[in-house]
């Protein structure tokens, strides 16, 4: 049985999500660092950075959840993993969108491990309307899953086209 090069699977993204995961803690210690819990600082008319605590996952749901939360993320890191060890090198588009979503697993479950909550802080808002504080982590994970998505939509129908 012949085993892959690593360098020739998906697995030679990785490099990407240790950047998501070390932009991600450096921007949070920076702001646990600069900012007391509550504070804010405008930036624009439209957006702040809010130092807030997440004990739970997006919006806030599975508020104290830390230890399912964790192994959640753990568990969809490996499986991404799995899944990057599977595809070629060669499909950025994939293993691009499996790095980010590992590298902002990964940062959200740091926090979750060392602190028992995850620091947010990009805060948008309209008037008193303000969407739900949240952090690079969370960046990275949504274009991650959105690139899914976009795959699963866009690219599968170009493979279904015939050609002519």
């Amino acid at each position: 049985m012949m085993s892959k090069s690593i360098g020739s699977t998906g697995l030679r993204w990785l490099w990407l999500a240790v950047v998501v995961l070390v932009i991600d803690l450096l921007s949070k210690f920076w702001v646990i660092k600069n900012f007391r819990l509550g504070e804010s600082v405008d930036l624009l008319p439209f957006f702040n950075f809010y130092y807030a605590r997440n004990y739970g996952a997006a919006f806030s749901s599975f508020m104290g959840q830390r230890w399912a939360l964790a192994a959640v993320a753990i568990t969809i890191s490996i499986v991404l993993m799995v899944m990057m060890y599977r595809t070629v090198a060669k499909d950025r588009w994939s293993n691009i969108a499996f790095a980010l979503i590992i590298g902002g697993a990964l940062g959200n479950l740091f926090d979750r491990l060392y602190h028992g909550f995850v620091v947010d802080f990009f805060d948008f808002f309209i008037g008193d309307w303000h969407y739900p504080t949240f952090n690079v982590a969370d960046c990275a994970i949504c274009i991650g899953a959105v690139m899914v998505v976009l795959e699963g939509f866009i690219f599968s129908k170009k493979k279904e086209k015939p050609e002519s």
